[in-house]
């Protein structure tokens, strides 16, 4: 007695389909965007294989130039500050995904080169607010706004008076 079809066509194709490598799943996640070792680490355990082949998997990666921690975080900030977050914010980031301790200073010193945290928190205040804040509850709001995009209190201070006194000239607030 022939055996019956399955009921699901793909259901065959996927018993026949041999399983992708770390390497080649490892492979298809950077061609998508940069990931830090440990968030390509984490993803390929999650997906079920085997941690001494995502070690190899990692390492023939960093030694083709194809992962690289540096290159991921250096996106990563520069990506987060030019949507207006804040330093803390991207330390914060940068920890989650294993880059701490001088890398992630260094990192943040090229983003400051760039431009001034306070002018970043100025140029985001500016598109939230583009009338200024005129009373309390206004300035409150936009000191919670950028507290939470991760700007420091000095930041912050700057632009308040800045806007709170409606000046419209970034001489007055390039000398804070």
């Amino acid at each position: 007695m022939p055996t019956p079809p399955p009921t699901d066509p793909g259901a065959e194709s996927a018993r026949r389909r041999p399983r992708d490598s770390a390497l080649a799943r490892a492979i298809g996640l950077l061609s998508r965007r940069e990931h830090s070792s440990i968030e390509l680490k984490r993803k390929l355990i999650q997906r079920g294989f085997d941690p001494d082949e995502v070690e190899a998997a990692l390492s023939r990666l960093q030694q083709a130039g194809l992962q690289d921690d540096t290159r991921f975080a250096e996106s990563l900030v520069r990506s987060r500050a030019d949507s207006g977050r804040g330093p803390m914010h991207l330390l914060a980031e940068l920890a989650q995904h294993g880059v701490k301790g001088e890398q992630s200073s260094a990192l943040l010193e090229y983003a400051n080169d760039q431009s001034s945290w306070t002018e970043r928190a100025l140029e985001l205040a500016r598109r939230r607010f583009p009338n200024g804040v005129s009373d309390a509850r206004e300035r409150r709001r936009l000191a919670d706004l950028l507290v939470r995009r991760g700007f420091g209190g000095d930041s912050i201070r700057a632009v308040l008076v800045v806007l709170s006194a409606g000046a419209e000239d970034d001489e007055e607030f390039a000398g804070q």
